[in-house]
């Protein structure tokens, strides 16, 4: 299932494993790019400080994004190591990594639903010589309904609180960087967090209450902008349409519109994860971004929350609009330019089209 969305991978090395493990983790993602976008557009409506703020209806994001979308990703998963059961044990064994915590569990879901279908896997590859004919569906039922059960209970106990460890780690690395005024090199540890799910654990987590104390002595704080600039993702995407995989250029437009508009950052993490080496134009253009908003003296007044460009201008204070806008601007065509060199500048697929008439020519 990766595969549909990313080209085969072949060798042997520490890239090509890279590039296998980001085509895995893009295949569980890609599947479900419908329900993160519903739950951009719910987000974005309906939350207090959305488009059409509802009380009612905002109940849904919680729900969505702390259960949903793991239980989907997960599902996904283990569907692509070993088919329906594997999603089903898959599906099972995350609801013990979402209750266990009380972050959503993107990362945790990635890990415990392909491992849970690969355990599956070899429990069935045991059991079907060794099964009588006539309990065949006795024995795969209780086998999946063990293996689920116990995944879940390992999730609970174990793979989620590794994933919360891992995310309290990197906020308190970013907060180092913080205190040691090392602003823009904080964009190598909070870009690869935000792609692996864990930017509202960096941002609500330890930017925020870092940038509220701040704001209180001087009316505005840098640090609401570290991870909440929608420059990089926008930069990202907007390489991806003109560049990218020709599969996936007509998906980028609808999710420019839900990052920037609406301000969900979480529709584009999987672009990055498709091609792991566009990290690296984030993590510059991040950083570019960052070290603009110091030279200009940028701060804003509170989170913008969802991180949308029109949250963004709301809070910022008066006659900063200037320095804000130049921050996402710079940070938005520096991921450009890289993205498009790391990209090829789309020669590669410009190229497959002709490759696979002449190989149809050659066969004929």
């Amino acid at each position: 299932m990766a595969d549909t969305y990313t080209p085969p991978v072949t060798g042997t090395g520490v890239k090509a494993t890279i590039q296998r493990i980001g085509g895995h983790l893009a295949g569980m993602i890609m599947p479900n790019i419908g329900a993160f976008i519903a739950w951009g557009l719910i987000t974005a409506l309906f939350i207090p400080t959305g488009w059409l703020p509802n009380e009612d209806l905002a109940k849904m994001v919680g729900p969505i994004i702390g259960t949903l979308l793991p239980v989907l990703i997960a599902y996904t998963g283990g569907r692509m190591v070993h088919g329906q059961r594997g999603a089903v044990v898959g599906a099972v064994a995350v609801m013990g990594v979402v209750v266990g915590t009380e972050s959503p569990m993107f990362l945790g879901a990635m890990i415990i639903g392909p491992l849970t279908a690969l355990i599956l896997k070899y429990v069935d590859k045991f059991t079907e010589e060794r099964t009588k004919a006539g309990f065949e569906m006795l024995v795969d039922n209780f086998s999946a309904g063990i293996v689920g059960g116990a995944m879940a209970i390992v999730g609970f106990y174990g793979i989620g609180p590794i994933v919360q460890t891992v995310t309290t780690a990197a906020g308190n690395a970013v907060e180092w960087l913080i205190t040691n005024n090392l602003l823009p090199i904080s964009s190598v540890l909070i870009e690869p967090a935000k792609v692996l799910f864990l930017n509202n654990a960096i941002n609500h987590g330890v930017l925020s209450p870092l940038g509220v104390a701040e704001a209180a002595e001087t009316g505005k704080s840098i640090l609401f902008m570290l991870e909440s600039n929608p420059g990089p993702g926008l930069g990202l995407l907007l390489a991806f349409l003109l560049f990218g995989p020709r599969a996936m250029r007509p998906t980028t437009p609808a999710a420019m519109i839900i990052h920037f508009f609406g301000g969900i950052h979480e529709i584009y993490f999987p672009y990055v994860l498709m091609k792991p080496r566009l990290i690296l134009a984030v993590i510059v253009g991040g950083a570019a971004g960052v070290f603009t908003f110091m030279v200009t003296g940028a701060g804003l007044v509170a989170t913008p929350s969802p991180g949308s460009i029109f949250a963004y201008l709301a809070v910022t204070p008066k006659g900063g609009w200037l320095s804000s806008s130049l921050g996402i601007l710079v940070a938005t065509g520096v991921t450009f330019a890289v993205a498009a060199v790391l990209l090829g500048f789309g020669r590669g697929e410009k190229a497959e089209p002709a490759d696979a008439a002449e190989t149809t020519q050659k066969e004929s």
